[in-house]
């Protein structure tokens, strides 16, 4: 029985996960994190952390984070402590090609796909002291900005429509060493930008400036925003959320990503043990 298997049992027998008949499992899949993440109501007060290995950008913005980015607000915390095991069991998954970069994706909406990407990010750029980029892939339902408090545009749809340039789109966030690409101005075709040659040289440009790169995609089904992303990242990190996630939904999401590509499965909003 394969890790994902057992993340999917130990969530049901917490009532986490809705009990459904059993469903077969996606051959292939090599890694389960089985880290539930489960965000503290209360922030504690912040915790200024020092920026280490600015990103190559020259936009430089002060961030008002979303109390739930616990990594920058309350480095401390034990919700904060938790993303850094992920990174860390992440990181020991790193043996072969490189992971440099990483979508972050989940079966529907909702299940707190953008919430780890940006915890996920921050505590890379403070626990490895590296050059971090956090990309808001979805053209559809943008959150990042939201959740760092920075203008939404310009942004990835902007660059890719030819409107901005890349180096007017990043934004280094004071005093954290990561950068941010925001959505911008939602297009009328998503997938067709995203699918776009203009996607492929953004990526490619990201990837030569940055050590990692986080990219916060779009829902796995039912659209082909993922499907278009996936052979452009390293590996897929797939996010399902304690007490809605189902297990057939699970199923499809690992079909669509492909188990070459899933690094592993998070299990979000479930009580810490």
């Amino acid at each position: 029985m394969s890790r994902i298997q057992n993340i999917l049992e130990k969530a049901e027998r917490e009532g986490a996960v809705r009990r459904l008949r059993p469903v077969a499992e996606p051959a292939g899949a090599t890694l389960a994190l089985d880290v539930p993440l489960a965000v503290a109501p209360v922030v504690e007060e912040p915790v200024p952390v020092p920026p280490i290995a600015p990103p190559p950008v020259t936009r430089i913005v002060r961030a008002q984070f979303d109390r739930i980015l616990v990594a920058a607000l309350a480095p401390n915390a034990v919700a904060s402590e938790q993303y850094r095991s992920l990174r860390t069991r992440m990181m020991q998954t790193d043996h072969g090609p490189a992971v440099d970069m990483i979508l972050v994706t989940s079966p529907g909406r909702g299940e707190g796909k953008s919430l780890t990407a940006a915890n996920l990010a921050l505590t890379m750029g403070q626990d490895f002291q590296s050059r971090i980029c956090i990309v808001d892939a979805d053209l559809r339902h943008s959150t990042l900005h939201h959740l760092f408090g920075v203008p939404d545009a310009p942004g990835l749809a902007d660059v890719l429509a030819g409107r901005a340039s890349l180096a007017d789109a990043l934004m280094a966030i004071e005093d954290h060493p990561i950068a941010l690409l925001p959505a911008g101005q939602i297009p009328a075709h998503p997938a067709e930008l995203l699918g776009s040659s203009a996607m492929r040289r953004t990526l490619q440009t990201l990837r030569s400036q940055f050590d990692r790169v986080i990219i916060d995609a779009p829902a796995a089904g039912p659209l082909a925003d993922v499907g278009i992303l996936t052979p452009l990242v390293d590996s897929v990190l797939l996010v399902v959320h304690a007490g809605s996630t189902t297990k057939p939904a699970i199923q499809e999401a690992v079909t669509a990503i492909g188990s070459s590509k899933l690094l592993g499965v998070v299990l979000n909003g479930a009580a810490a043990a």
